[in-house]
This record gives structure tokens, sequence and C-alpha cells, in this order.
């Protein structure tokens, strides 16, 4: 029977990658058989998800065969779904069989947090993977077609809950393409209306007001109409209910307010707040040396004391810390604190714009846009080198 560890990584995202691939230095040869677990044979781009669903990218940018990113040598890949996670087992069950562990690392992606608004779960859309990318896209473009047969002005109306930074980039790419559908499908794009709804006082909350107002303006004047700090009731078949029960009458609605942690780990028993957990300075679960959770499912405290978002920077930081104390727990050295490093924030608003923070420094319009481009090419570089920025990178 083999003595070496076992490291199981679930979940393929920005988090359990960078996971893998940092394994793949750390370790020695036979010093742990090391096995990656994902729903999909690809990796997928989360933070390029709202181009493809608006249609303004093709799905093909957005995903990345995992094999390109692995060594089949030092990393097994098993594509199947978890269905349980049992910590008391060291186990994973998979919907075709199990394996077990002596260390694993909890990379899944999050789920929609829908606030507990009654019918979003069942009526809404939403920007979470390569398959909800392209129903949205094909029903986007199903309902002007179906406009031109029966006249449904609802069938013209998007409505997009939240205007966070998935909302505002899917409100941005929606008003670049709606024109182009609106002239394919004949149809006057005055009489389309794209109305973003958010709840709190502010889009973007938190992001610096000058540059919010900048976006806000922007996308004004592409056509998009917002609803600030008006909560939404009810999602309905035929549309919203919002503020003091004024309905707007819509067969889209796409839902991008918020995601919590992924329903698995509250099955398995770990004490989470909105499906998160709150993991140690080491990212390991509480009371679990052997289980580290990273990304979306992970729950960790700024110096202020508040949660620090779930964004791809930070789980890719996750990622790269997880491997090397995993590499120092196997070896019984001394583990690292995770020390979150900003690199800044970009906030794509369509063709050639966009806003950003850069340390102190504001940045807005094409030279913020160049800026996104930088940042999206620098990731594709880190998992792929200069082969996989030339085939999946955006540089016009």
């Amino acid at each position: 029977m083999s003595s070496i560890p076992k490291i199981v990584i679930v979940g393929a995202g920005y988090g359990g990658i960078l996971t893998a691939q940092q394994l793949q230095k750390e370790l020695k040869h036979n010093e742990a058989d090391v096995t990656l677990i994902n729903r999909h044979d690809y990796h997928y781009i989360t933070t390029h998800l709202h181009m493809p669903a608006a249609g303004t990218d093709t799905i093909e940018h957005s995903r990345i065969p995992i094999s390109q990113l692995i060594d089949e040598f030092k990393v097994d890949l098993i594509k199947g779904t978890v269905k349980d996670i049992i910590p008391k087992e060291k186990k994973i069950v998979l919907e075709d069989g199990s394996l077990s562990y002596d260390y694993l690392v909890i990379g899944l992606g999050g789920e929609p947090e829908t606030f507990g608004i009654q019918g979003m779960d069942k009526f809404a859309l939403t920007i979470r993977s390569i398959n909800s990318v392209r129903l949205i896209r094909e029903h986007v473009e199903y309902q002007l077609a179906l406009y031109k047969n029966d006249g449904n002005p609802g069938r013209l109306n998007f409505v997009v809950g939240g205007a966070g930074f998935s909302g505002i980039e899917f409100v941005a790419e929606l008003a670049d393409r709606l024109p182009q559908l609106a002239r394919a499908y004949d149809i006057d794009f005055n009489r389309i209306q794209i109305i973003n709804v958010e709840a709190a006082p502010t889009a973007l909350p938190g992001f610096d007001p000058e540059l919010v107002e900048y976006a806000m303006d922007v996308l004004k004047r592409k056509g998009v109409t917002f609803r600030i700090g008006v909560p939404i009731k009810e999602c309905l078949e035929d549309g919203v209910i919002v503020g003091e029960d004024e309905k707007i009458e819509a067969c889209t609605v796409v839902w991008t307010g918020g995601i919590r942690g992924n329903g698995l780990i509250e099955k398995a028993g770990f004490e989470v707040m909105r499906g998160r957990v709150k993991i140690d300075d080491f990212l390991r679960a509480p009371g679990h040396d052997d289980i580290f959770i990273i990304g979306d499912s992970s729950l960790m405290f700024n110096p202020e004391g508040r949660p620090y978002p779930p964004t791809a920077q930070i789980a890719m930081q996750q990622g790269v810390l997880c491997a090397k104390n995993l590499a120092a727990t196997l070896r019984k050295k001394e583990l690292h604190k995770f020390v979150f490093s900003n690199k800044g924030t970009v906030a794509s608003l369509g063709k050639g714009e966009a806003v950003a923070v850069v340390g102190n420094r504001k940045i807005k319009g094409w030279i913020a846009a160049q800026l996104k481009k930088i940042v999206d090419i620098r990731y594709l570089f880190i998992i792929g080198g200069i082969p996989l920025v030339l085939k999946k990178g955006r540089f016009f």
C-alpha cells in the first residue's frame, strides 16, 4: 500500500488551478499524489463571462482545456461532479464513485445569492458558468425574434438586478450589443430598455465616487436606465416588482446581485456565513488542519475588520499560498499567513471604456480599458505563458 500523502483539489477555478500549478513547482518527486477534480474538463475565466453572455465575444475566449494548464505526470485530473464532502471519513463522494484524501483543498465556486427574493432563483438568469452564459445570449436574441412575431413590449425590456462589478460590466456589454441586434431584427433601438436595478444607494458600492459617476454617465449615454436605491421585491415570469410595489414588465431578468459559498460546504458540516467558511490565517478550515478552503467559499477579513470580497485576484493569491502551505505541512515546516496584495481594481464599461483604481491613482476611459486588457493578459500569462496569451488574449 502506498504511503505517499494524497492531496485532493476540488474545483478548477482561479484558486484551484493556481494551487495545482504551484504544487507542481513546490513538490518533489513522490512527495505527494495530487488529484484535481472538476465538473468540466475546462477552466473558465469568470471575469470574462459578461462578454459572451451579451454576445460581444465568443465563449472560446473564456475557456481553456485543463489539460493545457497542468502537467499530467504531476497532477491527475478527474472529470466528475462532487456530491458530498465527508471530513470525518476524509472522503469525497462523486456521482460515479468516491476517493479518499489526506489533505483537501476546497476551491468550489460560489452560487448566486438571492437574499430570499421571491422568484429570483426560478425566473432570473445568472452569469455563473459557460452553460449559463450560452443560455443568456440565446435568450436575449430569442426575445427579439419573438417580439417580431407577437409584439409583446416586455420582450424589449432587459432588467439586470445588481449594479456591482458584474452587473455594471454586463449592462455595458449589453448596451454595446443590443443596437446591433436591433438592426439585425429590424427593431427601433429606442423601444429597447436596459434597466439596472440596485438596492444600495450607489452603483459599484464601495468604489471611488468620482469613478462611479463617470461610469454611470458613460452607460446612460449608451442607453442604460439606472434605478439606484430601489430593491427588487419579487421576480416574476414577466418582470420584477421593485420599490413600492412597482412592476417593471420584462421577459428577461439577469441577476448579478451577489454570490454565496457553495452549498456543499454547509452540507459537509462546516460552520458558514452565507455559505462561506471563516478560515484561519493559513487558509485552513477551523478545527481541520488537513482542509484548506479558498476562493468564493472562503471568508477572510481585512485589517479594518471587513470581509474581503470574493474576487479573482484574492482566489489566485490564496491558491499560490495554499500550495506553499501544503508543501510546508508535508515537510513539517512553518506555515505562512495570507496577506492580500491589492493589485488594483478595474471595471469594464464596454468597448473602449473602463474605470480603475491602482494604488491611489484613478484611471478612466480608454486608458483604463487598455489596463483591463493587460490584467486579462497577465492572468493568461500566469497560467499558460506566452502560447496561451497569443491564443486567448484580446489585444484589440
